[in-house]
């Protein structure tokens, strides 16, 4: 059964029992009850619904078994393969309105990359391609889940660093006849206990054999614990109570993978590679750039209700304002297209989208959100202060609130529950986070501006140069 329904989905993630702990405690019973979880749980399901309820556009037939299968699985062949990956994205994010930076279809992507990248592993020492691929059909046949992690404690980040002894890094410990044996602990594992699976890998510049890997085990074996940092839900609270995805620090106490759930081990140089030479950028970004328009288009609604709700459109400032908001829009969308329009099939006969308008999208997003996180702001002002809860309108005092916070063409209750969506969205704990999120989604934002400095094909511009200097009058 390739597909899942949304209550097979909790019904497996309940079964599981994870080691979750939670402001100091551990998580008991069933996660998807849980007030820190019971929200995005059952949000993710209903995206397994929609799946079920959208066959035709968000699945795809197996070349393996001929049954559907989730289309964000699905390793494209061809342009049409890549915009139907990102239409199906897209339904996803809509229904989150983007919030969800890790619903299902991102580490699906990121396991299809994975198995789409096979060559870069044959034939290495210690690597183990046809595992992989073998994981990877498993995976689309059960409609497993993901979370993963290959960010390390911030405990020392000098570039010296890895010449003191390690005592946090989760690394290689033992090799046994059983398999591998980690020790240590990553961070950022965003929906970590609420998954199937956590897929493990190093992110490039290890210094040491012992910490390069990639391996993927269920998030409730021996030895592994979820600590979460504090819950941002807000029952009253539009948007956290229903996408608060969890981000937590993943703890391997002496965890045994199996051998055949080791995709790589001890070999710096192809734990390098899977990452920067396969198919994981372009997958990836792909994605995240897909998901990142729907967000830009929430956004933009948000922002414009808030104008047309206290009329404030006929203002200039208003108006420049906005249209900051859709210049970016249209330059994400245009550079999501663009990078479909410039795919190649590489000699794989993978169609791998292009990667300098990808990094260019991304790299424009974590400059640009914080800025539209401000617009939603500086429309709403004050009036993102004044926003008791809904419960107030039900009160004695409910139809003076009612009245006194009207807007335009609605009554106080209409205008409070927007503004107070705008609110979730910019300055509560959770929308906080959103902006912090995607500020560096990806990496540091530095770092990929480095990447498209140095990687940009600068040929045309450069003859264009040459030729109107060397051309005589």
């Amino acid at each position: 059964m390739p597909m899942i329904t949304g209550e097979e989905y909790k019904r497996r993630i309940d079964a599981m029992q994870t080691e979750v702990w939670l402001d100091g405690k551990k998580v008991e019973g069933a996660i998807s009850t849980h007030p820190a979880f019971k929200g995005v749980i059952q949000t993710q399901s209903e995206l397994y619904d929609m799946q079920n309820e959208r066959k035709e556009s968000m699945t795809f037939l197996s070349d393996t078994t001929g049954e559907r299968v989730g289309m964000s699985y699905l390793i494209p062949k061809t342009k049409t393969d890549l915009e139907n990956r990102r239409k199906m994205i897209q339904q996803w994010a809509s229904h989150s309105g983007g919030l969800m930076g890790r619903s299902p279809d991102y580490m699906n992507t990121v396991l299809a990359s994975f198995a789409a990248s096979i060559d870069i592993l044959k034939g290495k020492p210690n690597c183990f391609p046809e595992r992989l691929v073998q994981f990877y059909e498993y995976a689309c046949q059960k409609d497993l889940s993901f979370t993963h992690t290959f960010v390390n404690p911030q405990s020392n980040r000098s570039k010296l660093a890895y010449l003191e002894e390690d005592v946090t890094n989760a690394r290689i410990v033992k090799r046994m006849e059983e398999g591998l044996v980690i020790k240590g602990a990553k961070l950022l594992a965003t929906q970590g206990g609420m998954t199937d699976e956590i897929l493990v890998f190093s992110a490039p510049g290890a210094k040491e054999n012992s910490h390069s890997y990639c391996f993927s085990i269920p998030s409730d074996t021996p030895g592994l614990k979820f600590i979460c940092r504090e819950s941002f839900v807000n029952e009253d609270s539009p948007l956290s109570s229903k996408f608060e995805e969890m981000d937590t620090i993943v703890i391997f106490d002496d965890v045994l993978v199996p051998w055949e759930r080791v995709f790589l081990h001890d070999n710096i140089c192809a734990a390098n590679d899977l990452y920067i030479k396969g198919k994981f950028v372009p997958f990836t970004l792909h994605q995240i750039a897909s998901r990142q328009v729907v967000k830009t288009e929430f956004i933009l609604g948000v922002a414009d209700q808030i104008v047309e709700t206290i009329n404030i459109g006929e203002y200039q400032h208003i108006q420049s304002k906005m249209s900051e908001i859709v210049k970016g829009l249209e330059t994400l969308k245009a550079l999501l297209q663009y990078s479909e329009a410039e795919a190649e099939l590489d000699p794989s006969g993978v169609m791998v989208p292009a990667r300098g308008p990808l990094y260019v999208a991304i790299n424009q997003f974590q400059e640009l959100y914080p800025r539209f996180t401000e617009i939603i702001q500086l429309l709403g002002a004050s009036g993102l202060i004044s926003i008791p809860k809904e419960s107030n309108f039900s009160t004695q005092v409910g139809k003076e609130i009612d009245h006194y916070l009207m807007g335009a063409e609605c009554r106080g209750k209409e205008r409070v529950a927007l503004f107070r969506m705008a609110w979730d969205l910019t300055m509560s704990s959770f929308g906080s986070r959103q902006t912090l999120y995607e500020r560096f989604f990806f990496g540091d934002p530095v770092r990929i501006s480095q990447t498209i400095y140095q990687f940009y094909d600068r040929t045309s511009s450069y003859k264009l140069v040459e030729d109107l200097v060397n051309r005589k009058s």
